[in-house]
């Protein structure tokens, strides 16, 4: 009995042994220190003190279980870093994208809004300088006085407009040798009034003269002063070249 007892312990501690230089080598862990049993000796170690050596090389062998352990995890932890790392750098990047991007988006529309503005700033000045310009041509239309020398400058004005040569001075000199500058003037003595068509007005026209040179935009109305110069002086102009051609009778 006591012989078998010496060899179980031999094969424990060998096992254990065994143990504790597979995990210094594989683990690199603190070298473990244990009790050698020689090979032919005699040895009056108890079952106890056996137990005891066990309960000892075990708990060593466990501690560098959990190094190992330990050691294995670490890069798995720093893997999980580096990604969560990683997709917040991902995330903020997108997120400034999103954000520049809405920024250009508003800028573009603040600059569409602002060039629509000034197109319609501008489109109302202009319809504002063209309301004034009909403002003003309107205020200033011409007048003339309503005498010998406004009925002969209207009459010009128009002579001018339609083409018809003739001078104030022209118009002036026949109208005072004809009427004496009276619109309702009528010559009730000469040939043409022994024919029954009197000559009529400042220029003493005949009414189927006035009636075949009459002037467009003037009165129908032979002693209308401007309707009565322009007739004559169309008159004058077709027969002459110019009222300014007439010095007597025509």
């Amino acid at each position: 009995m006591p012989q078998n007892t010496i060899t179980r312990s031999r094969r424990a501690l060998t096992r254990t042994h065994k143990a504790a230089i597979a995990g210094v080598a594989t683990l690199g862990a603190a070298t473990l220190a244990f009790t050698a049993v020689p090979g032919h000796g005699q040895t009056t170690t108890s079952d106890a003190a056996v137990s005891s050596a066990r309960v000892a090389y075990s708990s060593e062998q466990f501690k560098g279980t959990a190094d190992v352990a330990e050691q294995f995890s670490r890069p798995s932890l720093q893997g999980q870093a580096a990604a969560k790392e990683k997709a917040a750098a991902q995330a903020a990047a997108k997120k400034k994208a999103a954000a520049e991007a809405a920024a250009k988006k508003k800028a573009a529309a603040q600059a569409a809004a602002k060039k629509k503005a000034e197109q319609a700033r501008k489109a109302k000045q202009a319809a504002s300088r063209s309301v004034k310009r009909i403002e003003f041509k309107t205020v200033a239309a011409k007048t003339y006085a309503n005498n010998l020398d406004g009925w002969i400058k209207h009459s010009l004005d128009i002579m001018k407009s339609k083409g018809i040569p003739g001078s104030y001075n022209g118009l002036h000199r026949n109208i005072m040798r004809e009427s004496s500058g009276n619109p309702k003037a009528i010559n009730g003595w000469d040939i043409n009034a022994i024919n029954g068509i009197p000559s009529k007005g400042l220029l003493q026209v005949i009414p189927p003269t006035f009636s075949a040179y009459h002037v467009a935009g003037t009165s129908w109305n032979i002693y209308d002063p401007v309707a009565n110069i322009t007739a004559a002086a169309n008159y004058a102009a077709d027969k002459y070249g110019s009222i300014d051609n007439v010095n007597s009778a025509y």
